[in-house]
């Protein structure tokens, strides 16, 4: 570890400076975060919500396997991205610039979404989509690791689920309401031509609002401490010290467990299609159950995981989705499949909140980054084999094997998350700052 250049203080003196500065600009950096992550999170849950790209890869190949290479692709961008930007953000005073840079591409991958599927067809579409979806999801992996970066420098430790709780409750009411308007409207009436493009479109605009307000608005600390540069080969070999903490490597077990699980992410739709017919209507209203319930179940967890640690929270998230595949499998009733969808998007929402917010809390400051990248190359590893293998399953024995499969995995996860994990807050006392943020309102 190095001090910044130039810096004559003591490492007590400019800890207290970082603490100050963190409290001072807390309400300031909450609702900039809070603004970003409603419109953020609006936009990309139309992307990466199980319902719109399945079944746009689907219109467009007819293929299973090809629907799972279309997922696969979004998740083989970020196997490396990760690495590398944490390997350069973790030696930077100051990593917005880049933040916004990486965040503004993806965008543009997204918008260029948009423009093939109004302006080219056939092959020439489905090659240039493809292409789209590994450029969107390397730009994900980078900007992942640089906006947690960032919530971790400005939001203490014990503020950060209710925020995403807050953020992901308002985005997630608009990204619910949009979702179905673009099923029932949008894609239903093929808007414009290609209604998925039309989607894709209102998606690139949402972001893009929300990009805008983060670096007009948040102000970013100098840390106390930076990683001393060295080479990118180098930095790889001290993975072993990460994976030391017991605690963080069991914890990246089940993870990988999770993601695992996801296998079957892209064929929820398609199933719940062979049991009520793959209508503009149908996927609205599953997309509506899917985003509703994440939206709604965002409160719990934000507000429980701050209070009782997130190993909780992930434990309980993973025995909600395990048991929606089973519903979903089981019995096969509108009304049934209604239900498996939302919870399947509660389940979603407590992995993906729990996951994102415990990895921060494992060891130093300093190694943030590359616990993020480490945690997002491994996910991304997996989420991008995962789906090649579910679609050959899905197409050689059909899509009930591909979800017994991402129960089986989602059972050993809570197995694990049960006996192995323990909750890194145990570790910690967080910083007691002056008036707590309830909501984003008072933020």
């Amino acid at each position: 570890m190095i001090a910044i250049p130039g810096d004559t203080r003591t490492l007590a003196e400019r800890e207290a400076e970082y603490d100050a500065f963190v409290g001072a600009n807390l309400r300031r950096n909450y609702t900039a975060h809070f603004i970003h992550g409603m419109l953020g999170m609006t936009g990309f849950r139309l992307i990466y919500a199980p319902t719109f790209i399945p079944t746009y890869i689907h219109r467009l190949t007819g293929s299973d396997a090809l629907v799972g290479l279309g997922t696969a692709l979004l998740q083989f961008g970020a196997i490396l991205s990760p690495i590398f930007s944490a390997s350069r953000f973790e030696t930077k005073a100051r990593i917005l610039p880049y933040a916004i840079r990486t965040g503004t591409m993806m965008r543009v991958m997204i918008l260029g979404m948009a423009l093939a599927g109004w302006f080219l067809s056939g092959d020439v579409l489905l090659v240039v989509t493809l292409g789209l979806f590994f450029l969107l999801g390397a730009f994900n992996g980078t900007q992942r690791v640089a906006f947690q970066m960032l919530m971790s420098k400005v939001i203490p430790i014990n503020r950060r689920g209710r925020l995403q709780a807050y953020r992901n409750v308002t985005g997630g009411i608009i990204a619910a309401a949009l979702s179905y308007a673009a099923g029932r409207w949008l894609i239903g009436g093929n808007v414009l031509g290609n209604g998925y493009a039309t989607t894709f479109f209102v998606a690139f605009v949402l972001t893009s609002m929300g990009l805008t307000v983060l670096k007009l608005r948040m102000v970013e600390p100098v840390p106390v401490t930076l990683r001393a540069p060295m080479r990118f080969i180098d930095r790889v070999r001290t993975f072993p010290q990460l994976l030391e903490d017991r605690g963080y490597r069991w914890f990246i077990l089940a993870e990988a467990c999770c993601v695992c699980a996801r296998i079957s992410t892209p064929f929820y739709i398609l199933y719940a299609g062979q049991q009520l017919g793959l209508s503009g209507v149908v996927i609205g209203e599953l997309s509506l159950a899917y985003l509703g319930a994440d939206t709604v179940s965002n409160l719990l967890w934000g507000n429980l995981g701050d209070r009782t640690g997130y190993r909780s929270t992930f434990t309980l998230a993973a025995c909600l989705w395990a048991g929606a595949i089973v519903l979903l499998l089981s019995v096969h009733h509108p009304w049934a499949v209604f239900v498996a969808f939302c919870g399947l998007g509660a389940g979603n929402c407590g992995y993906q909140m729990s996951q994102q917010t415990m990895v921060l809390e494992f060891g130093e400051r300093a190694d943030v980054a590359m616990r993020l990248a480490l945690s997002t190359t491994i996910e991304g590893t997996i989420s991008a084999i995962g789906p090649l293998i579910g679609g050959l399953i899905a197409y050689r024995f059909g899509y009930p094997p591909v979800l017994w499969i991402a129960f089986g995995f989602l059972g050993i996860a809570i197995v694990l998350l049960i006996f192995r994990v323990r909750d890194p807050r145990q570790r910690h006392v967080a910083p007691v700052l002056e008036g707590d943020l309830p909501n984003p309102e008072s933020a």
